[in-house]
């Protein structure tokens, strides 16, 4: 996990933890994490993105539809997180107790 600003792009974040990405077959992102120099990178870790491309882009890029539709998972995981109070509000100051509030709560949400 990295923790942000809230006022921060994705990008960051993306860059932060390009290294460490385990190895997988394939990763899935919004369209926020559309950039070439992030494709690239998972190119060149042999990870396939799925990622759809920006409204911006004049030439769309093409991605796996059905694939795609998995990434409510994802969102459902941040939705479950978010109904703990302390997450929600971030109550805590020190990014290190809010980061280990964070993975506290996943914890009992991956043994529930």
């Amino acid at each position: 996990m990295f923790l942000t600003a809230g006022n921060v792009s994705d990008y960051v974040g993306a860059r932060a933890l390009m290294g460490s990405l385990p190895k997988a077959d394939w990763l899935l992102a919004d369209r926020g994490y559309d950039a070439d120099w992030f494709r690239n990178g998972l190119k060149d870790m042999e990870i396939e993105p799925c990622i759809p491309s920006r409204k911006s882009r004049k030439v769309a890029i093409p991605h796996d539809r059905s694939r795609y539709k998995l990434r409510h998972k994802i969102e459902n995981m941040f939705g479950k997180l978010k109904d703990w109070r302390r997450i929600a509000t971030r109550y805590d100051r020190c990014p290190e107790l809010f980061l280990s509030a964070i993975a506290l709560a996943a914890t009992v949400l991956f043994w529930l």
